[in-house]
């Protein structure tokens, strides 16, 4: 079986304070951006990684969803309790220092973890936690 992912899904509330944070601060690039009635969707990926893709879509996409639960999810969201992605890179130092820089919200400073990995979280600008991990000895 060759099974791998292809695409993942984070939830924004402003598609273009996204591709600033996305694009501009983390380097990813624009692969699609979609609107069909009234909704827009945005894809994004890393150069390097050319057959995997993050969608950027509205909170609760779903066109049946309740009202109430539309707003019991834009509420999650804005606390930064929904899952965002975890991202590698070689060196954490430098792509946390890029990251605060930018003035980004800093949820964690570099740190060597016990199973193996030096990583640092931030928040992307709809409070989706994001982590960036560099393997220990690469």
């Amino acid at each position: 079986m060759d099974l791998k992912l292809s695409q993942c899904f984070i939830s924004v509330d402003d598609h273009d304070k996204a591709l600033t944070f996305y694009c501009d601060v983390l380097g990813l690039e624009v692969r699609g951006d979609v609107r069909f009635e009234g909704m827009r969707w945005v894809t994004v990926g890393s150069p390097l990684q050319p057959d995997v893709e993050i969608v950027l879509e509205p909170p609760l996409a779903d066109p049946n969803a309740l009202e109430s639960d539309r707003r019991a999810i834009t509420e999650l969201m804005a606390k930064g309790m929904l899952r965002g992605v975890i991202f590698a890179t070689q060196d954490c130092d430098a792509m946390y220092e890029r990251l605060r820089d930018t003035g980004a919200e800093i949820v964690q400073e570099p740190t060597d973890q016990p199973y193996g990995v030096r990583d640092c979280a931030v928040r992307d600008p709809s409070g989706n936690l994001l982590r960036i991990t560099e393997r220990k000895g690469s």
